[in-house]
């Protein structure tokens, strides 16, 4: 099934050329169904690129799917011009009456500082509030996984000694929950960040649960016992080529920086990266689109 996006959404040309079934809302509003509305909150510097890796994803479903990007008002974004914010994008106070089966709340490069001196913090803290009432199922992502966590949960992130960066594998800790359906007991998935989480703060929460950990990088996967949130710790959206993106930008700034774990062949960054994840990534949206937002979310919302 389709992915309802603007017609005129720059990613729409790309998803096509990449097979995947897209619809522009004009021809959506012929459809005689109901698309799973979902709400991606954006906040990465670069979000045509995240907004082509998610739309993927959304896009790979028996579902149709009705996307809608979501901006900070209290943070202007300096890597996309204020023309494709306005174009394609909208802000909290104007969906905030409305209701939605589904939001992702994506990423964001400022782990390293304290939630309250995030200057959309107020903002992030009042959607999250929001979506408990106006969203059926949450996904949150890397940053947007420890904010959830905080917010929610009161479960602190901290300072890693250096930068976790790379593929790591991850074991599976209970196949049977459907989040989990087809998964692998041991799969990779990509990591890039200077924070972490304590796995013994999330296991003692009574409301959390551990879906899939790493030895060497801790809790991944973390689903609350409602299916209201899942927190993903990394980046399984992620490209094969955008940690290779980011070494060089760092490498290009003088800055110091290891090579990522297990991602070059052979250690050697002048080879071009495989994507070792990509099923299971396929795997872990269409599990959360069918069994937590389409198997659970009403009809008609009250």
């Amino acid at each position: 099934m389709p992915i309802t996006i603007p017609k005129q959404l720059p990613a729409g040309e790309l998803l096509k050329q990449e097979k995947i079934f897209v619809m522009d809302e004009e021809r959506a509003t012929t459809q005689d169904i109901r698309p799973l509305r979902i709400l991606v909150v954006n906040l990465m510097p670069q979000k045509e690129k995240t907004e082509l890796q998610l739309l993927r994803l959304l896009g790979n479903t028996p579902v149709q799917v009705d996307v809608t990007f979501l901006h900070t008002e209290t943070y202007v974004s300096k890597n996309v011009s204020q023309n494709h914010l306005d174009s394609f994008y909208k802000t909290f106070r104007e969906v905030k009456n409305e209701k939605f089966d589904g939001m992702i709340v994506t990423g964001a490069p400022i782990e390293q500082m304290e939630f309250e001196d995030v200057e959309y913090w107020e903002e992030m803290q009042a959607i999250l509030d929001w979506a408990i009432t106006n969203v059926t199922s949450s996904m949150h992502i890397c940053w947007g996984a420890q904010a959830a966590l905080y917010h929610y949960y009161g479960v602190e992130k901290y300072q890693l000694p250096s930068k976790c960066f790379g593929i790591f594998d991850h074991i599976v800790t209970d196949p049977t929950v459907n989040l989990a359906r087809g998964f692998n007991d041991l799969f990779p998935a990509p990591h890039s960040r200077h924070t972490g989480v304590s796995g013994d703060a999330i296991e003692l929460h009574p409301d959390l649960t551990i879906l899939a950990h790493s030895n060497d990088v801790g809790p991944f996967i973390v689903l609350s016992n409602d299916a209201k949130n899942i927190m993903i710790t990394g980046h399984l959206e992620y490209d094969a080529g955008t940690l290779k993106e980011e070494y060089d930008r760092d490498v290009a700034k003088g800055l110091e920086i290891d090579i990522p774990v297990n991602y070059f062949p052979n250690d050697d960054p002048s080879n071009d990266p495989l994507n070792k994840w990509r099923s299971h990534t396929h795997l872990l949206f269409s599990n959360w689109l069918n069994y937590y937002v389409y198997q659970q979310t009403p009809f008609e919302w009250k």
